[in-house]
């Protein structure tokens, strides 16, 4: 373990770099910058890969039974999202505003939990479907994450537009249009995740014989998350509202997913604090 937190300590000092040089690069254009910032990058998901390996080989399977881990795989999809956006034009802000979302739960992860907090023993029977459903809940977020990344970058251009506020920085996003498509393809693709994840959650539910948790908090909430995305697609469907007004929803709706996740120390499900 304590080689394990070695690594870790070193990916978030490489992390916590990177983010600097992409926020200097935002600030005022430097390629070397960009580029320096997206080789550490690299490093950084090494380092995580390192790290998963390692547990692993700790856990004799796929380490994701704890809240550890799962904030882990978080943070090591969306550095390997971000690694993806930044070979991208005009990709700055998205890397910068992904690399924050990462970086903040790789720290919360690194000085709040460890590998051993409240793993699923409870739930042995089901460990298969909770393994999907985790996995699945896990791409779930990291999608609605792009999802509100977009939405932010769309709100943000919106009001220099409208401000006509011109500047370099400005002239570095892409337009609305474009803003606008990504963050619906994003929830596109993040709400059939989350959705699923949840008929499986009910699978292992079934399978322990454990009903009256259909009645927990944190299963309500989900599902009333899941609503809200629904609807948002449903309205982006019928094109009956504004850009602007679908950025707010796809960012409320990420405030309202972030929300939920706080829930799981109220869960009888979730006692492990994952999604």
């Amino acid at each position: 373990m304590q080689y394990l937190n070695g690594i870790y300590d070193a990916a978030l000092l490489l992390y916590a770099l990177s983010l600097l040089f992409y926020f200097l690069d935002c600030l005022k254009r430097s390629p070397d910058r960009k580029r320096l910032g997206t080789g550490l990058l690299v490093f950084v998901g090494l380092l995580q890969s390192a790290g998963l390996g390692i547990r692993f080989y700790e856990e004799k399977g796929l380490p994701i039974f704890t809240p550890y881990d799962f904030l882990f795989w978080f943070s090591f999809t969306i550095v390997l999202i971000s690694l993806v956006q930044s070979f991208m034009r005009r990709s700055e802000f998205t890397v910068l505003l992904l690399s924050v979302a990462g970086f903040s739960a790789f720290l919360l992860n690194r000085v709040w939990l460890t590998a051993e907090d409240h793993t699923l023993q409870s739930w042995k029977a089901v460990h298969g479907w909770l393994a999907m459903h985790i996995i699945l809940a896990n791409l779930s977020f990291a999608a609605l994450t792009l999802g509100a990344v977009f939405g932010l970058m769309y709100l943000f251009l919106h009001t220099r537009l409208k401000h006509k506020k011109w500047n370099d920085r400005v002239r570095r996003l892409p337009s609305l249009e474009v803003l606008d498509k990504y963050a619906y393809t994003s929830v596109l693709v993040g709400t059939p995740l989350l959705g699923v994840s949840l008929v499986v959650a009910g699978i292992s539910i079934v399978s322990e014989g454990r009903l009256p948790l259909f009645q927990d908090l944190k299963v309500l909430s989900t599902l009333i998350g899941l609503g809200i995305y629904i609807t948002y697609l449903v309205l982006k469907r019928l094109g009956r509202r504004s850009g602007i007004t679908m950025a707010y929803w796809a960012v409320s709706g990420y405030g309202f997913i972030i929300l939920n996740f706080l829930l799981n120390s109220w869960s009888d499900f979730h006692r492990w604090g994952g999604v």
